[in-house]
């Protein structure tokens, strides 16, 4: 189990300023992989009342368990890895395993017994180092929907933002206000049911 802070920047983009970001890094297709994000509530959203968020990302058939919780500064997350039969009993069958997200989740008095999928996500994903943070490309496809965003991993607040927007004005890439995966994937699912 870890936990960590996390200090983040986030701007959408178009595909071409994608396109553009990875020709500029040296980023090629083989570069890039694939992560699945399976995004779980209550029925009654306790977890986005709280401004929380509990997903388990599938990579490289690894599973890892997250929950991320809103602070002063950025989201502190707390990472478990997990089985796929822990995935599949969360999934399926509503059953949380025992651990620190569990815990976690338990001092926010959310209900663990009744945590169902809300929705999901793909993304193919590219990382660089770039400065003194993390640079990150994301295509991700959710319902019908195909987006581009670049998120600016960071431990310092204040220079990590100096950087990010000196990074956006040097490629003309104008500022988007930008939603996190979670919301935007659920914002589309909800559409596409009405």
């Amino acid at each position: 189990m870890a936990t960590n802070l996390e200090i983040e920047f986030k701007n959408m983009l178009t595909e071409q300023e994608y396109q553009q970001l990875l020709n500029k890094f040296s980023i090629n297709e083989e570069q890039l992989w694939t992560q699945k994000n399976v995004y779980f509530d209550t029925p009654t959203g306790q977890l986005k009342k709280l401004e929380a968020a509990l997903r388990i990302r599938v990579k490289n058939s690894t599973y890892e368990l997250t929950l991320k919780t809103k602070q002063a500064v950025g989201l502190l997350e707390t990472n478990q890895m997990i089985t796929k039969q822990d995935y599949q009993a969360l999934k399926y069958d509503k059953v949380l395993v025992k651990g620190p997200v569990y815990e976690a989740l338990q001092s926010l008095s959310v209900d663990v017994n009744h945590l169902l999928v809300i929705t999901d996500l793909t993304t193919k994903r590219a990382e660089v180092p770039y400065k003194e943070g993390l640079l990150v490309l994301d295509k991700s496809f959710y319902s019908d929907v195909i987006d581009y965003e670049l998120e600016y991993e960071v431990t310092d607040y204040e220079v990590g933002l100096r950087h990010f927007n000196d990074l956006l004005k040097q490629y003309h890439i104008p500022t988007r206000e930008t939603e996190n995966k979670i919301k935007r994937a659920t914002n589309a699912m909800n559409k596409k049911k009405n």
